[in-house]
């Protein structure tokens, strides 16, 4: 059960706006440059990432960020925000779409969400109600060595939180307790999770290409990007500031940082981001499944070929 609910807040998508389109899929099937040929063609559409390492400067090559270019020709929302060692969170990515719906919406242009991060994704489509960070509560308790002990403190101050999570998952419990404690509401209060799908402004398109044609695509995009200075990338952010935990974590920059570290060869370093990355195409493809709100468009190895459908659920949405 997810902590996130509905939102009392003013919604995310602007009343009375042009309702946005979402072109999701998972990672490398091919949709930005189909949501990228969909905005040529229409010419007023403009693209908002969903991606939650297109926000870091510098993290180019690696996370696919559209070119200079494709920036100058179509006009692109949520990237470039911060720099990878400063913190970004979901809270602050929902913060920056609410603002770039408002923008396209008052000069009467039509938003296209493209990425493949589910929460980020979520948070927009549903408004979710996103619990803050409490750093002081949080570094009290990281004090506390004993998980268990956490657990049992859980369950005097939120007992429905703490039934819904093994007594071992220091992650779990210590951002429960965390959000608890830091914000006087139980961790559990924060809404029905993510197996609701309520009616949304958004309207939801997915590209699906067969798994095969994925795993293949994934290999191919990696060898690219290191074709494309990726290794240089990520040795300029080696020799910079720390990374931020969450930018760290990147699929791709993690096993290459640590062949900078000395810990893999650069040959099982790329191997391993390929592995890791088909499997989290995999959990995208799963998570996406589970919403019933997804219009899905098809295509078998080219995903220009869904263009037409696209085109035909953008005409159906704003003509």
């Amino acid at each position: 059960m997810s902590p996130y609910g509905r939102s009392d807040r003013p919604p995310t998508v602007p009343p009375g706006s042009a309702p946005p389109l979402a072109l999701l899929g998972v990672t490398a099937s091919g949709k930005s440059s189909l949501a990228l040929a969909l905005a040529r063609r229409r010419g007023d559409v403009e693209l908002v990432s969903v991606d939650s390492m297109q926000v870091y400067r510098g993290m180019d090559v690696g996370t696919a960020k559209p070119t200079t270019a494709e920036q100058a020709e179509v006009r692109h929302h949520v990237i470039d925000l911060v720099d990878p060692w400063e913190r970004f969170e979901v809270h602050s990515f929902q913060a920056a779409v609410r603002e770039a719906l408002a923008d396209i919406a008052a000069r009467e242009r039509r938003a296209v969400l493209v990425g493949g991060t589910g929460l980020y994704l979520r948070a927009v489509v549903d408004d979710l109600d996103l619990p803050g960070r409490f750093p002081d509560v949080a570094a009290d308790l990281e004090a506390e060595p004993d998980t268990p002990e956490l657990h049992r403190r859980l369950a005097e101050v939120d007992p429905l939180a703490a039934s819904r999570m093994e007594p071992t998952n220091r992650r779990r419990v210590l951002r429960a307790l965390e959000v608890t404690l830091g914000s006087g509401r139980p961790f559990s209060s924060f809404g029905p999770g993510f197996d609701a799908h309520p009616p949304s402004p958004v309207h939801l398109v997915g590209l699906w290409l067969p798994r095969t044609v994925v795993a293949d695509r994934v290999e191919r995009r990696y060898h690219q990007q290191v074709a494309g200075g990726f290794l240089a990338e990520v040795e300029r952010l080696h020799a910079g500031p720390p990374l931020s935990q969450t930018a760290a974590q990147a699929l791709g920059y993690r096993e290459l940082l640590a062949h900078l570290d000395g810990e893999t060869s650069f040959d099982d370093a790329l191997s391993l981001a390929i592995t890791r990355t088909r499997q989290f195409a995999r959990r995208q493809r799963v998570w996406f499944r589970k919403d019933p709100r997804i219009t899905w468009i098809g295509a078998h190895d080219d995903p220009m070929v869904a263009l037409p459908a696209l085109e035909a659920e953008a005409a159906a949405l704003w003509d």
